[in-house]
């Protein structure tokens, strides 16, 4: 049952492990199945790996439980210093982590190395949270009780990340779990396991007991998940993907009253003032809407700038756009890979098609390029309709939509007309402005003049149908930690 993939990173792919993860040891699949993982820029079969089902689950569960109590009785200071060597490990091997996820994902190699550095600081972020999980002390009103208050951890979680950012995902999920003490099964997307594989093994040779991170790969998500959370032993889910599926496993969680974080879709208002800077706000654009290809929930989904400097803003950012160089994400110059899949691709076809239809205009893009891979170029539209679908739909790709607007008060009502809420962009060089635009946008985080807000020393979430709670800053291990409360009379006659 056990895989004999020796962890021993060189370049590429081919020295990821390709099991399960459980209780410390790399297996087959119990049923023997696997899956390939391909390359989306060229067709190309990169790994075959283990294909988990219900009963590798169950021993993925099972293992995490048996940790759970030991783990958590770990000191403070050796589960920071376990996320501090995977920090280094992760840093020392950023070429060979930036391989991998863009031969999986896509991602131009550039961007990729930037992603390991972005998630190798949530492992040293929480390495430094580990040391600080406080507690609080008083008495009672009427003076009889001391009252003592203690963090814990939540107990065993179920982790479930995305493709979009695989290595980062997946560390903005597992540091602050370790550094809480809790123990973790993890179920990575089935486009970019690879990834996931190469972080887990890292975590072991960090140093990482036994059980306290268990990896299960699968094109099955239901027939993993289900069984984690109808189970009554894993005590919290952790998700970041879409809303629908997000909606489903709370409705899971509901059955099992566990704690819950959803870091769910976007459909991001990036709102460029009259007075903004214009190639200020055409660098934030390409930044909020290309990061990834546009497969972002932060990308910048409605871009509504200001009518006197609407067309200004659109050729410039056509401009830039159309010089972007689209191609294998690991070829020298490249800035646009592929889309994920063909149905990632087929989707923004749609959603262009449809614009279109409705009287849009496409200055750049907007048509999808003979050969292989799954590339769409960037593409920018304007006279888009608001009744169009890409205008209430999450993109996920490289084109910007630019709706004119006239009056603050109408552009602030049609940001906020969504069920989603998770970033917001405000241009503007009135800083009075700015911050009453911001505060008056029904978002979770808002790039003032940036196009980019993610950082691991800030809370990342939304609010509305983007998700519940914060990952990443002071309040990410928060999602980790439950609080006990002791009751302890006083002596009688004591002082305050």
């Amino acid at each position: 049952m056990t895989t004999a993939t020796a962890f021993a990173p060189t370049t590429g792919t081919q020295s990821v492990p390709t099991g399960l993860l459980i209780d410390g040891t790399w297996r087959d699949a119990a049923d023997g199945r696997t899956f390939e993982v391909e390359n989306p820029a060229t067709g190309e079969v990169l790994s075959v790996i283990a294909d988990g089902g219900p009963a590798d689950a169950d021993a993925a569960l099972a293992a995490a439980v048996a940790a759970q109590q030991s783990w958590a009785r770990t000191a403070p200071r050796t589960r920071s210093e376990i996320l501090r060597r995977a920090y280094d490990l992760v840093m020392a091997r950023q070429d060979w982590l930036a391989e991998i996820m863009t031969s999986e994902m896509g991602k131009p190699l550039a961007e990729a190395k930037g992603e390991v550095a972005y998630a190798a600081e949530f492992l040293r972020w929480f390495s430094e949270e580990a040391v600080r999980i406080g507690g609080d002390h008083t008495t009672t009103g009427d003076g009889t009780n001391r009252i003592i208050v203690t963090r814990e951890p939540v107990g065993p979680c179920v982790l479930i990340t995305p493709w979009n950012f695989p290595l980062a995902m997946g560390t903005r999920k597992i540091a602050p779990a370790v550094a809480a003490g809790c123990t973790m099964v993890l179920k990575p997307a089935a486009q970019t396991p690879l990834t996931s594989l190469a972080l887990a093994a890292i975590m072991q040779e960090a140093g990482l007991p036994d059980g306290v991170l268990n990896v299960v790969n699968t094109t099955n998500a239901g027939a993993v998940v289900e069984p984690w959370m109808s189970s009554g032993k894993a005590r919290k889910i952790s998700f970041t993907g879409s809303t629908a599926v997000g909606k489903l496993l709370l409705k899971q969680a509901a059955d099992a009253v566990m704690r819950s974080s959803m870091e769910l879709g976007g459909n991001a208002p990036f709102i460029v003032c009259a007075d903004a800077d214009i190639d200020t706000a055409v660098d934030g654009a390409i930044t909020a809407k290309m990061r990834n290809m546009g497969e972002a929930c932060t990308a910048a989904n409605r871009l509504y700038v200001h009518r006197s400097i609407a067309d200004d803003f659109s050729e410039r950012l056509a401009a830039r756009m159309a010089d972007m160089q689209v191609g294998n994400g690991l070829d020298e110059g490249v800035q646009v890979g592929p889309l994920i899949d063909a149905a990632g691709r087929d989707k923004v076809q749609r959603l262009v098609d449809d614009a279109l239809s409705r009287g849009a205009n496409a200055l750049t893009g907007g048509t999808v390029p003979a050969g292989a891979g799954y590339f769409y170029p960037p593409t920018v539209l304007t006279d888009v309709s608001t009744d169009s679908d890409l205008m209430t739909t999450e993109i996920f790709g490289p084109v910007a939509p630019v709706v004119p607007f006239d009056d603050e008060d109408e552009v602030i009502r049609i940001a906020n007309d969504t069920d989603w809420g998770l970033v917001g962009y405000v241009f503007s060089q009135d800083i009075d402005r700015a911050f009453d635009l911001s505060e008056r946008l029904e978002v979770g985080m808002v790039g003032v003049n940036t196009g980019i807000v993610s950082n691991p020393a800030a809370p990342f979430g939304g609010v509305k149908q983007s998700g519940l709670g914060r990952e990443g800053g002071k309040l990410g291990i928060d999602e980790f930690l439950e609080y006990k409360y002791l009751a302890v009379p006083r002596r009688r006659g004591a002082s305050a």
